[in-house]
């Protein structure tokens, strides 16, 4: 399965809820929001900085990523950047392919 890391940050209301609910229930809310669509959470963890919460997680494709991304972003309450994570191997493959590119003014 593809592995993505989120970047959570909340907002006021967001940041309200977390204090009311704790950060365990926090974590068990995300889990569940992740099994519920085939994924799996590997690591949960909260920052402070630029970004209040860092998820690694197994998702079966990229677009129930993107769907769990528009899903919590259409919220309001936290905002959610998701990144593909790639494997020494993909990037080995990748290294391989051939790509047709010109630099802009070359």
């Amino acid at each position: 399965m593809p592995k993505f890391m989120i970047k959570a940050s909340y907002n006021t209301d967001g940041a309200k809820g977390l204090m009311k609910e704790g950060g365990t229930a926090r974590r068990a809310a995300v889990q569940k929001l992740v099994e519920s669509v085939g994924g799996k959470v590997e690591a949960f963890y909260f920052a402070y900085g630029e970004a209040d919460a860092y998820i690694i997680t197994d998702m079966p494709d990229a677009a129930t990523g993107i769907a769990i991304s528009l899903t919590v972003n259409a919220s309001g309450a936290v905002r959610l950047s998701t990144i593909p994570l790639i494997t020494p191997e993909e990037l080995d493959a990748a290294s391989k392919k051939t790509v047709n590119y010109r630099a802009p003014g070359a």
